[in-house]
């Protein structure tokens, strides 16, 4: 299996070349699931940008969009965002807390953050079984009806985006593991493994 997954590499085209660059100007490493994505660099920037639209003017913080993304991937089993969303919320809250939303204990988040992590987790595992009892939980955590929208649409992207790299294999980078504090990576154990 290639780095990126079990497709081969596509062709080298300026497109691929601009992907793999923003990753090393942004990480100094090009990701997994980009040599993956290369394989459509409009899909991937159109994904992208549909992720940010949908949130966009919502208010939401990197923190609470951490919250949603952890929560969501690891209810979904997802190994590669639950580690990098994962690095995030250990930045913003604490390595703890960040391992117990992997872990589906929201203990060290706010009354606002676990309706969001209770919300992506019902949405990631069962959307057929949410009610108006679980979306009256997020408006008493103060989420209007345009936002419990639009968090729900960014949940249902990342699904989709996380669907297309688990089922190609894409593995959560080896650099992605090695800076991971040690309580998200255990709190990982489900997924495709870390690339040796």
């Amino acid at each position: 299996m290639d780095r990126s997954g079990f497709l081969r590499p596509p062709d080298p085209t300026a497109d691929t070349r601009r992907l793999y660059d923003e990753d090393v100007a942004d990480l100094g490493y090009v990701m997994n699931l980009t040599r993956l994505w290369a394989h459509q660099p409009a899909t991937a920037d159109g994904l992208f940008d549909l992720m940010r639209r949908s949130l966009a003017g919502h208010g939401l913080t990197p923190r609470q969009r951490a919250v949603l993304v952890a929560a969501c991937a690891s209810a979904f089993g997802d190994s590669y965002c639950s580690l990098a969303y994962g690095v995030r919320l250990a930045d913003a809250a604490g390595e703890e807390a960040a391992a117990g939303v992997l872990q589906g204990n929201d203990d060290g988040l706010t009354a606002a953050e676990r309706a969001l992590a209770g919300w992506a987790r019902k949405v990631a595992r069962d959307p057929n079984h949410t009610g108006e009892a679980d979306v009256q939980e997020l408006r008493d955590a103060g989420f209007d009806d345009a936002m419990i929208f639009a968090i729900t649409v960014f949940v249902a992207l990342r699904i989709a985006f996380s669907t297309v790299n688990d089922a190609l294999g894409a593995r959560p980078d080896a650099e992605l593991g090695a800076t991971a504090p040690p309580a998200v990576l255990g709190a990982v154990t489900f997924g495709r493994p870390i690339s040796g």
